[in-house]
């Protein structure tokens, strides 16, 4: 179900490594890299005036091999470099190009920039004086494209090694890295295009794809789509949200229990006040979700305690995490099923502390002391499982940055656990058909207006 694979920077290294060992050259690698680049830009901004700036390594050699193939193609390019080459690959790249090429700091500019100064692999700032060239280039231009990554990003944490400019296009090789879908950075990335140059490789970590999954059939029944229970407690609009998200996610049964009822909820949710121990008696529970609205106190952390001992897949967010954060990470492992945990950043650091590292490194180190599926939650939400799998899930609409969204997506993950899928490949459709009625909903909307474009985006997800 996951979608395109993402390398790291050593990941990629080996990957192009091992086709050049294969017998194909590195010229020929670049020589696809910058077909498969300048063909993308022409797609993308039409015959301008290209200025291409290329570095001293091998994201300069494709820029040397992108500005010849658009001189064929009849663009006016020019080509301005730091310096020399120092890779043979890439020299013989700037041999071919033949051109002239200017010195950066006395180029002018032109409507399309192409950055080939820095791609995969940079660790460190770039000189002022390269920076203030950059960006006097690029607020000059109509069009920004990126080769690989812009140049200042780091290629596996997102991080900003220097200030970037906003690209409107970036061209990355093979596979996705992980700053192209990782913040801060992610967000100078533009349209990113991934270009086959015939390498292959496969990763144990993926961005969030398209879910497909299998309509009712006619052998189906309500509790086969899926029953989903909800505990609710002190907020019930928070569980009523859980709840409603389940139902119009697929679930063919939801269960609120609550300490009332809960006015304005659609009527196929069936409200019920039994106690927690009758509930998770039921063996027909496909999925609970515990959490939303739920509450800190003492009833809270029995209602947890009940859960985690109970032979019902877990969706556990909000309150359920925050009284877990008073225990060990390893309560989750009590679990009959592996429990699938949904913080934020806050969240997440009050359960696990604070982490070094990448927010993938963050979230599989969490997977793997807890037992759990974590969702890392944010603008570059992270999912890990403790086998080592994780996914990064594509930028989502910033909209969805107000109360009772979380609720929400527990609610939708809770309706595709419950209808079979395993607990990461659960989080990672609900992820994306999140994501979908956010995009489906537009500027302004709020948690209630998910739940109206939920069936729409759980439909187009049906195969």
């Amino acid at each position: 179900m996951t979608g395109r694979p993402i390398l790291t920077a050593e990941q990629m290294r080996r990957a192009e490594a091992a086709v050049i060992v294969a017998g194909t050259p590195a010229e020929t690698l670049m020589e696809r890299a910058g077909l498969a680049a300048a063909e993308a830009i022409r797609c993308f901004a039409g015959p301008m005036p290209a200025l291409i700036l290329c570095g001293p390594g091998n994201n300069g050699g494709d820029g040397y091999v992108i500005a010849r193939f658009l001189r064929e193609r009849g663009v006016a390019v020019r080509v301005a470099a730091t310096g020399e080459p120092k890779t043979t690959a890439a020299q013989a790249a700037r041999a071919a190009w033949g051109g002239p090429v200017e010195d950066i700091g006395e180029a002018q500019p032109a409507p399309l920039l192409v950055d080939a100064l820095f791609g995969t692999g940079l660790t460190r700032s770039l000189d002022e004086s390269l920076i203030r060239h950059l960006h006097r280039l690029a607020q000059a231009a109509r069009v920004r494209v990126a080769v690989d990554l812009p140049s200042g990003a780091a290629t596996d944490d997102g991080a900003i090694l220097s200030p970037l400019p906003i690209f409107d296009l970036t061209i990355t090789f093979a596979t996705l890295k992980p700053s192209h879908l990782l913040q801060p950075a992610a967000r100078h990335m533009g349209r990113i295009v991934v270009a086959d140059i015939g390498v292959q490789a496969e990763s144990d970590l993926h961005e969030i794809g398209h879910p497909s999954l299998s309509p009712p059939g006619p052998a189906d029944h309500k509790y086969s789509r899926g029953y989903v229970a909800v505990l609710g407690g002190e907020m019930p609009g928070a569980a009523a949200l859980g709840a409603t998200a389940a139902l119009r996610s697929g679930a063919g049964y939801v269960r609120l229990v609550g300490q009332g009822p809960v006015h304005g909820l659609p009527h196929a949710v069936v409200q019920s006040s039994v106690s927690a121990e009758s509930l998770l008696a039921d063996e027909r529970i496909g999925a609970l979700a515990l959490g939303p609205g739920l509450g800190r106190g003492p009833e809270a952390r029995v209602l947890l305690e009940q859960a985690l001992v109970a032979d019902v897949p877990l969706v556990l967010d909000a309150d359920a995490l925050a009284v877990a954060a008073e225990t060990e990470p390893g309560v989750f492992r009590t679990a009959m099923h592996c429990p699938i945990l949904t913080p934020h950043a806050g969240e997440f650091a009050k359960l696990f502390g604070t982490a070094t590292g990448s927010k993938v490194e963050q979230a599989r180190a969490a997977a793997e002391a807890s037992g759990a599926v974590i969702v890392f939650k944010g603008p570059d939400t992270v999912i890990a499982a403790p086998d080592g799998r994780a996914a990064i899930a594509a930028a989502s609409s910033h909209w969805l940055a107000t109360a009772g969204t979380g609720d929400v997506l527990t609610g939708i993950i809770a309706a595709r656990r419950a209808a079979g899928l395993d607990a990461f490949e659960a989080a990672c459709a609900g992820v994306w058909i999140h994501a979908r009625a956010a995009e489906l909903a537009g500027a302004g909307l709020i948690a209630d207006d998910l739940l109206i474009h939920l069936p729409k985006a759980y439909s187009e997800c049906l195969s």
